[in-house]
């Protein structure tokens, strides 16, 4: 199960991926500095999932729901195929 602790955990690695500093994330997805470090440490227990989304949008990745037990999305292996056919 993943918790909110978690989904923090992965926005924080998608900035860093990004190369991005807490508030040039914000300033991309329109929010606020604070509200990057808040739901980066989940410090209110909440987390916006609108604002969520703007932020993994900001930083170049996408949000999906992936059923249980599955590691990878059909996306994810026609990807990788793509990327095998191409010399």
């Amino acid at each position: 199960m993943t918790t909110l602790l978690d989904v923090a955990e992965m926005l924080k690695d998608a900035r860093k991926k990004a190369g991005l500093s807490q508030g040039e994330l914000a300033q991309r997805a329109g929010v606020s500095r604070t509200t990057v470090a808040r739901m980066e440490t989940v410090a209110k227990g909440d987390m916006s999932v609108s604002a969520l989304v703007r932020l993994l949008e900001a930083a170049g990745y996408d949000l999906k729901a992936v059923k249980l037990g599955h590691a990878r999305t059909v996306e994810d292996i026609l990807a990788e195929q793509r990327q095998d056919d191409t010399p």
